[in-house]
């Protein structure tokens, strides 16, 4: 039996259905800097202050456009071209034609197996306010 992720395409998913693709890894929360003549992104373990670090969830989920105007809600136009979401990401995943992976919390049944797996962000990041030239902070595991 298909799930509803595999049955509908994303715009037709309700609200609900589409803020469960979230899989809190936090990988989204992380700052990011752009090559501005590649147009390359660079992942950085900087992540907004406002991300609850135990769990990987906006503190201020409703209010973070307003609070933090960088911050992206992500829409079906930003699926068109989702170069800056991991590779991991479900959206990106589903808007590419590919399936959620074992460890995603709706396959799997169970939010620990995002960190379990390795693919939580939890315990390898520094919050904005604490941070130095984000530079300094550029990382590999994040793609």
């Amino acid at each position: 039996m298909n799930s509803f992720w595999q049955e509908r395409p994303l715009s037709e998913l309700s609200r609900k259905e589409w803020e469960s693709l979230c899989d809190s890894c936090g990988k989204c929360c992380l700052q990011k800097l752009e090559d501005e003549d590649t147009g390359d992104i660079y992942f950085t373990n900087v992540v907004c202050d406002l991300l609850n670090l135990e769990c990987n969830r906006c503190t201020r989920y409703m209010e973070r456009s307003v609070l933090v105007p960088n911050c992206i809600t992500l829409t079906l136009n930003d699926l068109l071209d989702p170069y800056y979401l991991p590779s991991t990401c479900a959206y990106r995943l589903l808007s590419e034609g590919k399936d959620l992976p074992e460890w995603h919390p709706l396959v799997s049944g169970d939010i620990e197996t995002v960190e379990h797996s390795g693919n939580s962000i939890r315990g390898r990041v520094v919050v904005e306010s604490e941070a130095d030239d984000w530079e300094h902070h550029l990382i590999d595991w994040v793609s």
